[in-house]
């Protein structure tokens, strides 16, 4: 699968220690998706692409630790990037999930659908139609993130290998949807 990188971005979502085998929001295999992803990164970089992380980015006090474990709090361990992810690719950290009472599983908008993190702005300033995703988790971040990037009418195409998700009936009615929506599913393998 052969890209127009100049117009192309890799979007890296949520690949955070807590949620990487051992955090407190685990995705079983998590860290397995960072080798893929650095593939990816690297020739985005080499190739004139975009790189674009997400990261969660939590206040201590966070809505969502009602429903779920606390995670990602704002200068944590367990909110920074994976140690192993290249950075130097990267051109764009979005943080979200830093309203208190707002979380927000996709990096392009908050959960009220209504407030942008601003990669969508960020995105088309740079002319940029397509997009790559990789990172945690599927059936979540990944899931949101991909749909919304649909919904914006970019082409998406989503790295199987490079994800991981929660849990398989969860997963496949992600991957599901996704396709429905128009997202290209493949490995990373096939994009060169």
């Amino acid at each position: 699968m052969n890209l127009n990188y100049p117009h192309s971005a890799l979007i890296i979502v949520d690949l955070q220690y807590d949620f990487c085998p051992g955090g407190a929001l685990a995705v079983a295999e998590g860290d397995q998706v960072v080798a893929p992803v650095n593939r990816l990164s690297a020739i985005f970089a080499a190739s004139g692409g975009t790189v674009v992380a997400s990261q969660d980015w939590h206040p201590p006090e966070h809505c969502s630790f009602t429903e779920w474990p606390s995670h990602c709090v704002q200068g944590s361990r367990g909110a920074e990037l994976h140690q192993d992810l290249d950075l130097r690719p990267v051109n764009l950290v979005i943080r979200k999930g830093f309203r208190k009472e707002l979380d927000s599983y996709s990096a392009f908008f908050e959960n009220d659908r209504k407030t942008s993190t601003g990669l969508d702005g960020f995105l088309k300033s740079l002319s940029i139609d397509t997009l790559v995703f990789g990172g945690l988790a599927t059936d979540y971040c990944v899931f949101y993130s991909a749909m919304d990037a649909a919904n914006l009418g970019y082409r998406c195409i989503l790295a199987a290998d490079a994800c991981r998700g929660i849990a398989a009936e969860s997963i496949e009615k992600a991957l599901k949807q996704l396709g429905q929506a128009g997202v290209t599913i493949t490995d990373s393998g096939e994009i060169k």
